[in-house]
């Protein structure tokens, strides 16, 4: 059963290649899960995937426009599913990002009814993650030491 869903915008305060270059390389996500959780996971530039409750589950870049879009794909989970990130300039103002997500994904009727309504809700939840970050306010969940957990490990693959 073919499930869509879009989220909402968001206006992130990164122009559109700022933004998209955080998300073209597959393994910077590796940053935002706790260190006892990244061994679970694998990540190349290309893709990246993690063993969930017994379950592996995989995503790979099928394509990339620059400063644009990056589209996805499954690599090995237990659904067909493809997504795309949208990273669009916004004319009245060149230092922000209209951005958010579109996911695709044919899930039978019983795993629509465990996490189909759960989706759009959790793809609102990064693009407001985004724009609080980018805005220089934690996004929702997420303390002080969590952010500095996160600046740490950014700062030490970037130096």
């Amino acid at each position: 059963m073919a499930t869509d869903v879009i989220s909402k915008h968001g206006f992130v305060s990164k122009q559109p290649f700022e933004l998209y270059m955080a998300f073209v390389d597959m393994r910077n996500f590796l940053q935002f899960l706790p260190e006892d959780k990244r061994g679970d996971v694998e990540a190349d530039y290309d893709s990246i995937s993690a063993t969930v409750q017994g379950m592996k589950i995989g995503i790979m870049v099928k394509e990339r426009v620059p400063y644009s879009r990056i589209e996805f794909v499954d690599n090995g989970a237990p659904f067909g599913f493809a997504g795309s990130l949208h990273f669009d300039a916004v004319p009245s103002d060149p230092s922000k990002t209209d951005f958010h997500v579109e996911f695709h994904a044919d899930l039978n009727f019983m795993m629509k009814m465990l996490i189909g309504g759960k989706l759009k809700e959790a793809m609102d939840k990064v693009v407001d993650g985004l724009v609080a970050m980018s805005e220089g306010r934690l996004p929702d969940g997420v303390d002080e030491a969590t952010l500095k957990k996160m600046q740490e490990e950014l700062a030490r693959r970037q130096g």
